[in-house]
């Protein structure tokens, strides 16, 4: 394997939601290729060739500064590492519950579990290590998704969708806005034999055309109450909306708007600071 260097950026943002996401997207714009978000905003990487200061010093989003939101960037340049490897050494299979086993492609794998799931970590999102992932694989679990039209809404690395799919869902629907999120679902469906999902790049906006029985959002706040509405229109009567990606505080609200489209809460799963909802629609 060829040696390639990168850079890593470290990012503050107050608060970090919804702001962090943003400062992901223009992120990406520029290059940026992985991220691991943490407590404090997230940590972006991009190879050192492909890093202009000038451009990540030049992103602005009129409505941080509108909210008084601030962040703050610290760059540090990762030499002479197999970047393959530096990610093979940070990650660390997950166990949700002795149930479902994360894992990655070099990882040895565990036949004695119901559910397996092996996810190539390219970027930090998706791969279970984050609590809003982990929490929504739990409510998984408890789930019966035999025969299930269901819906991944943000699939960031397609786990959600592919345990869905192995769990006896179908058809599967696997959304997201990112090109590389779009691509490495892609490629993941193809790692775990999955091939009936279909993935699709883009928003809310491809939404109308089909109903779900269960939709499973991990996601942010803000997108969560901007497109609610929308995933309520799309819900079966009886149908479940699993949501995540928001922290405790901010639950009640999301509940509260729910609550306007016949869409009520069931139940909750925490851990830390992360909390992921249980919702189901009823007239």
């Amino acid at each position: 394997m060829s040696s390639i260097n990168y850079v890593e950026v470290t990012a503050v943002v107050e608060p970090v939601q919804p702001w962090a996401d943003l400062l992901i997207t223009e992120m990406a714009e520029i290059g940026f290729e992985s991220f691991e978000e943490n407590l404090k905003g997230f940590k972006a990487y991009i190879q050192s060739d492909a890093f202009d200061e000038k451009k990540l010093n030049a992103i602005a989003i009129p409505e941080m500064k509108a909210d008084g939101a601030k962040f703050t960037f610290t760059v540090k340049k990762i030499d002479n590492q197999n970047w393959n490897q530096v990610w093979e050494s940070n990650f660390e299979p997950v166990d949700v519950k002795q149930q479902c086993y994360i894992r990655a492609p070099f990882h040895e794998t565990k036949p004695d579990y119901p559910w397996e799931v092996i996810i190539e970590p390219k970027m930090s999102f998706g791969t279970g290590h984050h609590e809003t992932t982990s929490l929504m694989v739990e409510w998984m679990l408890e789930t019966d998704f035999n025969g299930k039209h269901v819906l991944d809404m943000g699939c960031g690395t397609g786990i959600l969708a592919i345990l869905a799919s192995m769990m006896g869902a179908e058809p599967v629907v696997a959304i997201d806005n990112y090109p590389f999120a779009y691509e490495n679902t892609l490629e993941n469906i193809d790692r775990n034999e999955t091939p009936d999902i279909r993935v699709l790049l883009g928003d809310v906006s491809l939404l109308g055309k089909e109903n779900y029985d269960i939709i499973l959002a991990n996601i942010t706040k803000n997108v969560l109450m901007e497109d609610i509405e929308v995933y309520a229109s799309v819900l079966n009567q009886n149908g479940e909306l699993y949501i995540s990606g928001f922290f405790a505080d901010d639950m009640q609200d999301i509940i509260q708007k729910a609550e306007k489209y016949s869409i009520r809460e069931v139940d909750y799963k925490q851990n830390k600071e992360w909390v992921a909802v249980k919702l189901v629609k009823k007239q």
